[in-house]
C-alpha cells in the first residue's frame, strides 16, 4: 500500500523483531504484500520457517507502463517470481500517478474478492517506518483484515547481511539520484555494494533510496533468469530496466 515515508533514524541493533500477539491464531489464512524484491523475499523467507504459507502474493502493476508500481521491473519478470514461488498473484493494477483515493479503492476491491476475501491477515516487509505501518494497518481495518510485520524492529545492517548470507541475489532497479549516485543502479546487491552504500542511505533502502528485484534464493524453485537493461529516468527517479534472459 502507498503512504509517504520521512528520514527516520535506524533501529538499534539490540531491537528485536516483533512477534505475532499470542491471541492470533497462528494458521490464520493471509496473503503477502510482494514487490518483488529484498524486504518481501526476506518476509516470505522468515514465514516458511515459521511453518506458514501465504494464499496469495499481491503486488501493485502500473497498467501504463506494465510494470510493478515503484520498482519499474516488467509484469513478465514478476510473473515469473510467482511462479518459481508456486504461491498465486494477485496483480492490482492502477493508473500512473495514482492518487491515494483510487489506490485505495482498487485496493479495497481486491481485497474483497478471491482469493484475498479468504485472508485474515496481510504480511508486509515493513521495518521501522511508523506512518506507513499506521496507514497499512488502518486500511486493512477498514475490511476486516490485520496486518503482519515479521521482521519489524529488525537492525536493516544485520538484515543485509542475512539476505546475502541466505544465498539471495538481487539487482538495484530503482534508485533516488538525490539519496544514491546513479552508478548504483543495475549493480548487485551484495557484499561489495554494503561496503560502498553512503552512510547517509539505509542498508536496506527503508526510506526509498532504492529497490531491488530479487532472482535467485532459498524460497524460489529455480532463478529468475534476466539481463540489465537501459537506464530511464521518470517522476524523480532512475530505474534499470531488467529483460527476460
Amino acid at each position: 500500500m502507498s503512504g509517504q515515508t520521512t528520514q527516520q533514524p535506524r533501529p538499534s541493533e539490540s531491537s528485536e523483531p516483533s512477534a505475532v500477539p499470542p491471541d492470533w491464531p497462528p494458521c490464520t489464512p493471509f496473503a503477502l504484500s510482494w514487490s518483488g524484491g529484498k524486504d518481501s523475499a526476506l518476509t516470505l523467507r522468515t514465514l516458511r520457517r515459521e511453518g506458514r504459507e501465504p494464499e496469495a502474493l499481491i503486488t501493485t502493476v502500473t497498467d501504463t507502463y506494465d510494470r510493478i508500481s515503484m520498482h519499474g521491473v516488467r509484469r513478465e519478470l514478476l510473473a515469473r517470481q510467482a511462479g518459481a514461488l508456486g504461491i498465486p498473484l494477485v496483480e492490482v493494477v492502477i493508473p500512473p500517478g495514482c492518487v491515494n483515493d483510487v489506490y485505495e479503492a482498487r485496493m479495497a476491491e481486491a481485497l474483497d474478492s478471491a482469493p484475498l476475501s479468504g485472508v485474515d491477515e496481510v504480511a508486509f516487509g515493513d521495518l521501522f517506518l511508523e506512518d506507513v505501518r499506521a496507514y497499512r494497518e488502518e486500511r486493512l481495518a477498514a475490511g476486516g483484515k490485520r496486518g503482519l510485520f515479521p521482521l519489524w524492529g529488525r537492525d536493516t545492517r544485520e538484515l543485509a547481511r542475512e539476505f546475502i548470507a541466505a544465498g539471495f541475489e538481487a539487482i538495484i532497479v530503482c534508485l533516488d539520484p538525490r539519496a544514491l549516485a546513479p552508478s548504483f543502479a543495475g549493480r548487485p546487491y551484495d557484499e561489495q555494494l554494503l561496503a560502498e552504500l553512503p552512510l547517509s542511505v539505509d542498508p536496506c533502502g527503508e526510506n526509498g533510496e532504492f529497490h531491488t528485484f530479487v532472482h535467485a534464493g532459498p524460497i524460489f524453485l529455480e532463478p529468475i533468469a534476466c539481463e540489465t537493461g537501459e537506464l530511464v529516468e521518470r517522476d524523480g527517479f532512475l530505474f534499470c530496466d531488467l529483460t527476460p534472459a
